[in-house]
């Protein structure tokens, strides 16, 4: 055994196909952008009075995963500081990704990690909110500077907490005697203003750039650049990245998509032993990362989202998956996992409303019953593997316990 082990360690070191995986991950932050010069300029022109250390506009970016917003700002955001260190202004820009759990689900925890960027340390609960604010204003009131903070996911901190911390931030330069604030939000919710409270909205006075999705000669033409550098000569033919682009073309442009579907597809051919990424690849490489984006999804759903999902998925088990569970099976186990888990229970109608999201995610099935004079109601299922159901359930049970 341990001599076949070592045969597969082998063969990945001696025959890879990849010349610089790196390149196709996620978190690679190339210095070419495709298709992006229209809206990096408008960015650059919305901040750079801050090269003046006059406070910028707010700036909200806007467009769906896998369009280059972040990887647009970040672009923008290491050219105003190369220049700004060249200037010898005192300009910082903390970035924070208010999808990470930890990170961004209370209004302390984001004051706690702005001060931790800035070089200090709070703890990471404990101290009144209002302390904390003190403790950010005593920070970067010191000097004259400007601090531009980057919030990426922004909508996700204010579905999460509310609207009121944004209010709190843009408060905060009444309070400064010599340092300023400016915010530049990132969201892949092209109407997450439209929600907040018109008072907040009104005190960040900000202006709004529309990232489009990329089309298929679009993210054909990343696609080529990326794979010159990331696989060996020969590995991919231009007819497989078409594929690939068609495949995110229809995933509303995104380009993160794309490049993930060639990572997976480089990996499952080294795993046989193959030379070529060829269309079978790609094939299995989607439904790989279709799987994938189910635990991603239940990952970044709120809590009221996992505990109905976690009471159709015990429910499920305890019937061995055989049996329909119906709608107030739900409610009941629903209730009783909101009484461990501390949580304010929501009314049977909205339940049966989260249980509707989760069907048209194809995350259950839900078929709609008439049982005449006494109504229509769903019979609920979960056709999936049973791995798959387990890998779920253990998701839900860290995030929620």
């Amino acid at each position: 055994m341990n001599k076949e082990v070592e045969k597969i360690f082998d063969s990945f070191i001696q025959e890879t196909i990849f010349k610089n995986k790196l390149l196709l991950q996620s978190n690679y932050k190339p210095e070419n952008i495709p298709h992006r010069t229209n809206q990096i300029k408008a960015m650059a022109s919305v901040i750079a009075p801050a090269l003046r250390l006059e406070k910028p506009s707010n700036l909200f970016v806007y467009g769906q995963t896998g369009t280059g917003k972040t990887l647009s700002v970040f672009s923008v955001r290491n050219q105003l500081l190369k220049r700004a260190k060249k200037q010898e202004i005192n300009l910082l820009m903390p970035y924070v990704n208010c999808k990470l759990k930890k990170v961004a689900d209370t209004e302390y925890r984001i004051l706690a990690e702005l001060i931790k960027k800035l070089g200090s340390e709070v703890p990471a609960t404990g101290l009144p909110t209002d302390q904390v604010y003190h403790k950010f204003i005593d920070l970067i009131d010191s000097k004259k500077q400007l601090i531009i903070i980057v919030l990426d996911e922004i909508d996700q901190a204010v579905k999460k907490i509310g609207d009121n911390f944004l209010y709190n931030f843009t408060r905060l330069n009444t309070e400064l005697e010599k340092a300023q604030i400016s915010i530049i939000g990132i969201s892949n919710d092209l109407t997450f203003l439209d929600i907040i409270d018109p008072r907040v909205r009104s005190s960040l006075s900000e202006e709004e750039i529309i990232f489009p999705p990329y089309d298929a000669l679009q993210l054909q033409d990343i696609l080529k650049e990326r794979t010159k550098e990331a696989f060996k000569k020969g590995v991919i033919g231009n007819e497989v990245l078409s594929k690939c682009s068609a495949y995110a073309a229809r995933e509303h442009g995104d380009a993160r998509r794309a490049l993930d579907l060639l990572r997976v597809a480089g990996e499952l051919v080294e795993r046989d032993n193959q030379k070529k990424v060829t269309f079978e690849y790609i094939d299995k490489a989607n439904k790989k990362i279709e799987s994938d984006k189910i635990y991603s999804i239940i990952e970044t759903h709120p809590k009221q989202f996992k505990i109905t999902l976690l009471s159709i998925i015990n429910l499920s088990l305890d019937k061995n998956g055989k049996e329909t569970i119906f709608t107030g099976e739900i409610f009941n186990k629903y209730k009783s996992l909101c009484l461990k888990t501390k949580t304010e229970q929501l009314t049977q109608r909205r339940i049966g409303d989260i249980i509707g999201e989760l069907d048209l995610m194809g995350i259950i099935n839900a078929k709609v019953i008439s049982k005449g004079r006494h109504g229509r109601m769903r019979e609920i299922r979960i056709d999936k593997p049973n791995s798959t159901i387990q890998k779920i359930k253990r998701i839900l049970i860290e995030s929620l316990f």
